[in-house]
């Protein structure tokens, strides 16, 4: 295949090819030629079957479930590619798991979102391409650039198309506190006001609502968080905006479908009238409801690795 990217190698693990495959596509490149394994022990093995001497190196893997399996698979291929004198390393992550272990919330805990950005430098990365972590702060963990890709650039689109002359009758809701900032940034790219969740945990993956800042009466309300995991969260906070709030019709969009434990079961029964989410983590169809829509992210990360190659500012993306 003929390309201008003589230099560029996009390859993948396991834990999301067909993304790989999209973004490698969106570039007019070839997905290297590659295979991670796992012996019957347990531990994993990788083979690269071409030279990558020189070459600027792109490796796309989600730290998605299983987790450690798929970190583990990303630090052995990136010291794979180091070993075999790559020019440059980054690892593209679109789901960073870990994210949200990165804090002390109580004594003696430990800070894994630290210890996985230093492990995956010590593998060899010279670069991080991620979207959406869930804390900011962990760009600081890392000793290499980290570029930071903001899902809302594609959500925020999708809702002003779906709602043509339609987004004054729409509220953007952030579910809790600590995600504010976020839909602040997405509410202005609506142009549309924001409420927030207050809410409480009474324990891990649990979370109670206690009041409704803002105004959602006859609104259709736009719940937006980086990561709908168990589902508990964001179908409490729906449940809210509707019983308690007066909300017309409740929207949910999220850049990270763990979809973990019942999270399918909740979202079936709950009132939300459609999720949609971003193809950061495979989501197979067996979890895929018919209210759910699944938006690529190929072409907003195969634009970011071509500004990383061709040393340009990835905040021309973000400039519209």
């Amino acid at each position: 295949m003929v390309t201008k990217f003589n230099n560029l190698k996009i390859f993948t693990a396991n834990s999301h090819p067909e993304l790989a495959n999209s973004i490698a596509n969106h570039l007019g490149v070839p997905l290297g030629r590659s295979e991670v394994k796992t012996f019957s022990d347990g531990e994993i093995g990788v083979s690269i079957f071409e030279s990558v001497r020189g070459s600027d190196v792109f490796i796309v893997q989600s730290t998605c479930n299983p987790v450690n399996n798929h970190l583990m698979e990303l630090l052995i291929m990136t010291d794979a590619f180091k070993r075999a004198s790559a020019g440059r390393i980054t690892a593209v992550i679109p789901y960073f798991g870990y994210a949200r272990q990165d804090r002390k919330a109580r004594p003696r805990e430990p800070i894994s979102a630290k210890l996985v950005a230093d492990l995956i430098t010590t593998a060899g990365a010279d670069r991080i391409l991620t979207m959406d972590l869930h804390a900011l702060q962990i760009q600081g963990f890392f000793n290499i650039p980290l570029d930071h890709l903001a899902g809302s650039s594609m959500l925020a689109p999708y809702f002003i198309n779906k709602f043509k002359g339609m987004m004054d009758d729409a509220v953007i809701v952030s579910p809790d506190l600590g995600s504010v900032g976020r839909a602040r940034v997405f509410a202005q790219r609506c142009n549309a006001p924001l409420a927030m969740i207050d809410k409480r945990r009474p324990g891990p993956n649990m979370s109670e609502v206690c009041n409704i800042i803002g105004d959602v009466s006859d609104k259709t309300a736009i719940l937006l968080d980086d990561v709908i995991d168990t589902a508990g969260t964001i179908c409490n906070a729906a449940k809210a905006l509707v019983d308690i709030g007066g909300a017309k019709e409740v929207y949910v969009c999220a850049t990270h479908g763990v979809l973990s434990g019942e999270a399918i079961k909740k979202l079936g029964e709950s009132v939300i009238k459609e999720v949609i989410l971003l193809d950061t983590i495979p989501i197979p169809p067996e979890k895929r409801l018919a209210n759910f829509e699944v938006l690529s992210t190929a072409k907003m990360f195969a634009d970011a690795i071509k500004c990383v190659y061709e040393e340009k500012a990835i905040s021309v993306l973000f400039m519209n």
